[in-house]
């Protein structure tokens, strides 16, 4: 028999003080929507277990009433007994099941957060859009033994791992309640993200300078795999070892309500991969490999690797000059200044503005349809397993990717990818427009939401290697990392600024009503605070007073279909003959020197 509400938990703690009347002071009030207890023998299961895990255990320290309206209060005496409260109601709404950036956006939706506040936690990721401020001193500041990225990478990997490891150890409890703690949330994750970009400017820099020039391209492909290993332990994997009903079907002999793997422990292990992989690299790894090989091999080794050289236009004397001019430019005042120089070349000038407005087209679709899919009932745990069936085609693509921009059209494959990812976009409105209204997903919807997921990560994975591989053509050695930084900055930014804005005005563009669930003269629910019931704690409220949220018009339709729109002007209007003008310039235009071409 279904409910016809969502069960709703209030808890309360008591402070051991009585009001004046009597009645229990209690405070520190939480609210606990429960999705999945939508039928009768459902939420009598839910009791059962409650009072067989909770309740008994902790009886004289808890009570508990249950109102005709779907709203439970909770009122406990010791934090204790409130921990193992929250505990249960956080297994029942898997709220510790999805990890980091590929995840944490789907947990704030479920959490009862608008898109506003979602698109508040995108500020995490913000260091990437910011890193150009600092990567000069990645660049020029570092200690002569360590080496000149070894210095920022061993240092700063080691406090990765440790903050990994402190996480492990609080996340599941901030986790628990993510609308209040969403904002610290959001800054520990930007303190996270913050190392991780700092990382990235220096191994940005290394690659240029230990990787050979025919590898270079390749660059971008094994960052893309790397990138898409990640997303996929930490989404896929980990959300099979957290799930209950995997590790009681291949990993328990004795089933188990609990999860394999929480989400703390997950993070408590990569902790201490960062710390391992750390120590290798301090112990084994040089800071210029190719060198070290050359020390330890004959002559006639020596003699091939010059003879290569040679052969790919490299003269030895020059090389010998800039190795030498290295110190001197990389001075932290000088790099900042070539920084400058180099964003003020025309060229580049034009190239950042190609960078800042070519993902406006994109943003809704990839922001926000899988958050309505969920929204209407789509599962986390099949969002899951198109990642699995995408991980192993990405790796593919991302190889094959960079073999198609080492032409003499590098950015052909992004211009293709660009149109590309408008289809996806305009995909993307007709799933969740067809989405099916009795909640029920087909086998045919299901590989509709499979075909637009992997059409819009492939056009995502070749516009990401192309303008990667370009980037490293193009970039100076002499300042790699900054040079680097400063374009993958740019086009970072170009993703991340439209982001809050475009999730902002979904919400804005949405206008949902309570209405009573029986026609009335007058609608008893205007002057309630959930009458404008687009949020999904207001949508419970009006539920639970017995009213009907009717969606009377969808932002996201509107949104997506403006950005799209204006992906398109821009596109056909300036973006493509911009493109084929930059991929023609000479190296030399993209240098700040005599060689450099007039601004």
């Amino acid at each position: 028999m279904s409910l016809g509400f969502d069960l709703k938990v209030v808890l309360l703690s008591e402070d051991g003080d009585k009001n004046e009347d009597g009645s229990i002071n209690a405070t520190d009030m939480q609210e606990y929507v429960l999705k999945g207890i939508d039928t009768m023998e459902k939420m009598n299961e839910w009791f059962d277990r409650f009072d067989e895990q909770v309740a008994y255990p902790n009886e004289g320290n808890i009570k508990y009433d249950v109102g005709s309206d779907g709203v439970v209060v909770v009122i406990v005496k010791t934090h204790e007994v409130r921990s193992q409260v929250e505990d249960y109601i956080g297994q029942t709404n898997n709220t510790d099941r999805r990890l980091a950036f590929g995840s944490v956006p789907f947990l704030l939706k479920s959490a009862q957060l608008n898109y506003t506040q979602v698109g508040f936690f995108s500020l995490a990721s913000y260091p990437y859009s910011l890193k150009l401020l600092w990567s000069p001193i990645v660049d020029s500041c570092y200690l002569k033994r360590l080496g000149r990225r070894r210095s920022w990478i061993i240092p700063v990997q080691t406090i990765s791992g440790l903050t990994l490891l402190f996480l492990g150890t609080v996340i599941d409890s901030l986790m628990r309640n993510v609308q209040k703690n969403l904002y610290t949330l959001t800054y520990t994750f930007f303190f996270l993200i913050l190392l991780c970009a700092t990382q990235d400017i220096a191994v940005d820099g290394w690659a240029l300078t230990i990787l050979s020039k025919d590898a270079l391209s390749y660059a971008s492909t094994a960052q893309t795999i790397g990138l898409n290993t990640g997303y996929f332990l930490s989404f896929t994997v980990f959300l099979a070892f957290n799930s209950a009903d995997f590790a009681n079907s291949y990993l328990r002999k004795t089933p188990s309500s609990d999860s394999f793997l929480t989400l703390g422990q997950y993070m408590w292990f990569w902790g201490w991969m960062y710390l391992t992989v750390t120590l290798v690299i301090l112990i084994l790894v040089p800071e210029d490999p190719l060198s070290r090989r050359k020390q330890a091999s004959s002559k006639d080794i020596e003699l091939e690797e010059l003879l290569r050289d040679e052969q790919s236009g490299v003269n030895a004397v020059q090389a010998h000059t800039a190795h030498n001019e290295g110190p001197r430019q990389t001075t932290l005042l000088g790099v900042y200044h070539k920084m400058w120089n180099v964003v003020k070349l025309k060229n580049v000038k034009l190239f950042i503005l190609v960078h800042l407005v070519s993902k406006i087209a994109f943003q809704a679709n990839e922001g926000a349809t899988n958050l309505k899919l969920l929204d209407k009932g789509f599962s986390r745990e099949d969002l899951a397993i198109t990642v699995l069936i995408d991980f192993p085609l990405e790796i593919v693509f991302g190889y094959y990717s960079a073999r198609w921009s080492t032409g003499d059209e590098p950015l052909k494959p992004w211009m293709y990818a660009y149109l590309g990812r408008i289809a996806a976009a305009a995909l993307g409105q007709v799933l969740v427009w067809c989405f099916p209204k009795d909640g029920h997903v087909t086998t045919a919807y299901f590989l509709f939401v499979i075909f637009q997921h992997l059409l819009s990560s492939f056009m995502s994975t070749i516009q990401f290697v192309s303008i990667c591989a370009f980037h490293t053509q193009i970039a100076d050695p002499l300042i790699g990392g900054t040079y680097m930084t400063t374009l993958n900055t740019l086009s970072n930014l170009g993703g991340q600024w439209p982001k809050i804005i475009v999730l902002s005005l979904i919400d804005r563009l949405t206008t949902a009503r309570c209405m009573p669930a029986t026609p009335m003269a007058t609608n008893p629910f205007e002057e309630a605070p959930f009458f404008n019931c687009y949020s999904s704690s207001a949508k419970s409220d009006c539920v639970g007073h017995g009213g009907v949220c009717n969606t009377i018009a969808d932002g996201y339709y509107n949104t997506n279909l403006l950005c799209i729109l204006i992906g398109l002007v821009l596109y056909y209007g300036w973006i493509r003959k911009t493109v084929v003008h930059l991929q023609g310039l000479p190296i030399s235009a993209w240098r700040v020197g005599k060689s450099t071409l007039p601004i």
